[in-house]
């Protein structure tokens, strides 16, 4: 009897190794959720580069008509609408990362296989760099130089034009380089260097009046925003009164499940909960400011906040994996790498589907 085996180093491997390794990333990834090709995702997936040379795409906003338009008979020759379209682009790049053995001797010290652990090092590595990739350029957080955090993009800040405004701020909290002081002494309408629910507020009215506005994501027919909060802002939204009262918003989402509605309740299916129709996670890659890491760049997303694509060689949610022996066969090296980028959108120098709500983590005590 044949059996059929997949060696070290074959085409067939490094292809089966390759898909493995960007099937498990992905899965491990907090954003992946949120991917998708249809314009109503929050990170809009290009492919154009999937299928041709190049390390750019660029990709187009067409902005509403608005002239009055011709009534009657008048002659519409002459007055026609000219369109008004906005460009942005991504950039992809290579991102490599390797590990390797320490020795054949090595390895029968221990009870498991080096490359099954290069597998999952590696995917914890790329789940790490994308979802961090996301949050540094939705945040628009320009002190990471480092291209490997920010999705091969140089990220831009969150663009504060009059009416467009994609930053909002706590009562106490001015700017995006001023020194917050948070003491007991922070009382009533001051407390407002920490997060409430008052900022969701804040940001819907602005999706909804900026120009162009901020569209909702589609989610099981529902058009719904999302917010990702950073835990110690969950914490203080889950103390903070609604309105005036002493009702918080956790408490309304535990009656809900106490009641029953705990199939629909967001709270259990990795949201947190949802509120004024926005759907509100938790993640611990928030950023915070260089001068102040307690000041955290919470985000409110709308569709086609970010973009991402990958080149040719990853078309086929495939990494390049490469394995190589050293040392006279004695240590084995596994690397993996991805053509890709990752990048906020913005059109007219205006953020396309992002506003950053500033808040301090500490509450005042």
């Amino acid at each position: 009897m044949a059996d059929t085996l997949f060696a070290v180093n074959s085409a067939q491997t490094v292809k089966i190794w390759g898909k493995r390794l960007m099937r498990e990333a992905l899965k491990e990834t907090f954003v992946s959720r949120f991917m998708g090709s249809s314009k109503d995702s929050l990170i809009y997936v290009k492919d154009e580069l999937n299928k041709s040379a190049g390390d750019q795409i660029k990709y187009s906003l067409r902005m509403q008509l608005a002239g009055d338009g011709i009534t009657g008979d008048s002659t519409l020759e002459g007055n026609e609408e000219e369109l008004s379209l906005f460009q942005d682009s991504v950039l992809i790049d290579q991102l490599r990362h390797a590990v390797r053995s320490g020795g054949r001797m090595s390895e029968q010290r221990v009870p498991f296989s080096v490359r099954e652990e290069a597998l999952d090092g590696l995917k914890d590595w790329w789940a790490a760099r994308i979802d961090q990739s996301f949050f540094n350029a939705a945040a628009g957080l320009t002190t990471e130089t480092r291209l490997a955090y920010t999705g091969n993009n140089t990220p831009t800040a969150p663009t504060s034009a009059a009416g467009n405004t994609r930053i909002l701020y706590g009562s106490q909290v001015t700017s995006t380089t001023a020194s917050f002081t948070v003491t007991s002494s922070n009382s009533g309408s001051a407390k407002g260097v920490i997060f409430q629910l008052g900022m969701l507020d804040k940001a819907i009215n602005q999706a909804k009046i900026a120009t162009p506005l901020i569209r909702p994501i589609k989610v099981d027919g529902q058009y719904k925003y999302v917010a990702f909060l950073h835990p110690n802002a969950v914490r203080q939204l889950k103390g903070a009164p609604i309105n005036t009262g002493t009702i918080t918003w956790y408490d309304i989402m535990r009656a809900r499940a106490e009641g029953g509605d705990v199939k629909m309740n967001p709270i259990y299916n990795g949201a947190l909960g949802e509120y004024n129709g926005v759907i509100l996670h938790e993640s611990t890659r928030i950023p915070g400011l260089s001068t102040d890491g307690n000041v955290k760049f919470n985000l409110f997303c709308g569709a086609q906040a970010a973009c991402f694509a990958t080149g040719r060689e990853d078309r086929d949610q495939q990494m390049k994996w490469v394995e190589e022996l050293f040392d006279y066969e004695n240590k084995l090296g596994v690397s993996a790498s991805m053509i890709w980028g990752l990048k906020k959108t913005v059109f007219n120098s205006i953020d396309f589907g992002t506003i950053v709500m500033m808040s301090h983590s500490r509450d005042p005590s």
